[in-house]
Order: structure tokens, then sequence, then C-alpha cells
């Protein structure tokens, strides 16, 4: 088969196209000929070498991803016959090996595609859906709330602004440039502007005519994040995933006491229960795309153009959730 692979770390060209071995499903495991492999920003942080909340360091050479989503084409000892041929998706945990044209995955990890989604949708889902499910368990939206949603035209920002509106809530959503505050206003948004204007909050609070937000879904940090609190209301959130703006690896959000609550790791997977917390949020983030209720933003990359995806997620010339396409 063909993947990417990284044999040191540093930059997105340390990424290389390579013919490599096949690898064998285990016990109770799958092989997947992949049709979408998801790329994460925290898979640029990975390549450059830093460990982020992985258990163990990275070994090298390595094959980066762990989002997946392909047909069954062979199956390990174990494994119901039922499985094979079945379009699924998987999120591999901390197991890399997703950026291929065949991967494995347990089978216990893996869902069934619903039928009115794509392969790349799947991917979506399973990743950024899943992570959106996470942080909506936090807010109370409805038609008495006022969302402020900074990378509106993100994966998650995406997902957030159709929610959001699905809910009833006034939905302000911030991108950066014309281009992507026209996708955010396509996608729902009641207001979608540009936080590369330095006048954008007044524009935020000329429009709500006096009304202040109730909940900022942070995954952006710095100024962006400082201005947005400043829009928030007596008793408002400010939900923290993330501080892209900063960098994933240096500079925190902006937090203020009593009002940020972080809302990724730990406590994200306390709160949804269950027997599997991770795969409960899974299954509702599929779940929402089946019936129509969110329809995740994707841009698609070849698989040979890995290092191309690298470089536009790390310059913010991405829209929606990243994908490579064997």
């Amino acid at each position: 088969m063909h993947a990417i692979r990284l044999h040191a770390f540093g930059p997105a060209e340390n990424l290389t196209y390579e013919e490599v071995e096949d690898p064998l499903p285990g016990p109770g495991q799958v092989r997947i000929a992949v049709a979408a492999a998801g790329v994460h920003l925290l898979d640029t942080a990975l390549r450059e070498g830093e460990q982020g909340p992985l258990p163990q360091p990275t070994r090298l050479p390595t094959i980066p991803g762990r989002e997946v989503a392909g047909v069954v084409e062979s199956l390990g000892e174990g494994v119901a016959s039922l499985w094979l041929g079945r379009r699924v998706v998987v999120h591999l945990g901390f197991a890399p090996g997703g950026y291929a044209e065949l991967a494995v995955a347990d089978v216990d990890r893996v869902h069934e595609i619903p039928a009115d989604l794509d392969h790349a949708q799947a991917v979506a889902m399973i990743g950024t859906g899943r992570t959106t499910m996470g942080i909506l368990q936090f807010a109370e939206l409805g038609p008495d709330a006022v969302a402020v949603i900074p990378a509106a035209a993100g994966g998650i920002g995406t997902l957030l602004v159709q929610y959001a509106k699905n809910a009833g809530a006034v939905v302000i959503g911030l991108a950066g440039g014309p281009e992507k505050t026209a996708r955010v206003r396509e996608n729902g948004a009641d207001l979608a502007v540009d936080y590369k204007d330095p006048e954008w909050p007044d524009k935020v609070r000329a429009h709500l005519g006096g009304r202040a937000a109730t909940v900022v879904f942070d995954g952006v940090g710095g100024e962006v994040a400082r201005h947005s609190t400043q829009l928030l209301g007596p008793g408002g959130q400010h939900l923290v995933f993330g501080w892209s703006a900063e960098g994933i690896r240096d500079g925190e959000p902006y937090l203020v006491d009593g009002v940020s609550e972080r809302v990724l790791g730990p406590v994200m997977i306390r709160k949804a229960g269950g027997p599997n917390p991770v795969q409960t949020l899974e299954l509702r983030a599929l779940a929402e795309a089946a019936a129509g209720r969110l329809t995740p933003a994707v841009q698609r990359f070849p698989l040979t153009e890995a290092a191309a995806a690298h470089r536009a997620l790390e310059t913010r010339g991405t829209t929606g959730k990243v994908v490579l396409e064997p």
C-alpha cells in the first residue's frame, strides 16, 4: 500500500508519500480500505515532535492520522463475517496509521456509516462532530440564547453554528476574511463578521441592540477571545476548547475568573457518561448528521498532498474539516 510517513520531526515537508507493507489485522481487528483520513491541528504539533495528549512519545518512523473511513476488506481472528464489506468509520484513539490506503482498527471502536453520509463527512463527524457534541453538553441553547462563535467557518465552528441556529438561538459567527464570513452567513448565522476588522465588536453590539451574549464557544483564544468575552452579560459562559490564535503549544486562551470553563479532555468525557463515553459522543454526532440536522464542512486533499494539507491548517487556510483521500 501507499502511505504518508514521517521519518524526522520538523516541517510539513517531512511528510513523505511512500510504499510500505500492508498492515495485518490482529485478533478482534478489521482492516479498512481507506477512502478518507482526517487531519487534525494536533497532527501538526505531533509532526514537530510535541507529545501533546499522547501517553507515550511518538516513535519514528510513523504513519500519522487517527480518523479513517472506508470499507472493511479483511477480518482478524474472532471478528464476525458480517463486518466484511461494510462502510465504516473509526477514531483510532492513540494509535496512528490513518494517512494510508489501508488501516487496521479494533472492531469494538468501529461504527457503520449511515447511508446518506459519504466517507469524508463520516470522518468529520467521528472526530470534529464528537468534539462538538462534547462541547454542547455544557451549554443551554434556546430562543433566549445569544451564541458568539469564533472560528465559525472551521470544522467545529460550522457545526456549532448549525446546532445553535436549530435550537433557536441568535448566532454571531466570527471568521477571518470575506470568503469565510460568506460561508458562515450561508451556514445560517444571524450575523457573520470578520474578526480582522478592528471594529467587529462594535458591529456585534449594534446588531444585538442592547442584548448581551449568553455563551462564547471559544476555540481561538488570544485577542478574539478577549473581545468576545467582553460581549457576555451577567451569568454568561465562556466555553474554552482551544486556542489556535496563539498556537497549539504556546500561549493560553484568554480566561475570565468565574466565567471561563475548559471543556476538553476528561471533563468532557465524564460529562458524557455511560459505559463508553467516547462512543456515546461519536454516536450522537453520527445520528445528528444522519438526521440532516448537522452537515459538516469538509476540505479535501489527495493523500499525496498531506504536506500541503498541514501547511494550510497551520496558516488558517482551510475551511471545515481537512480530509485526505487516497
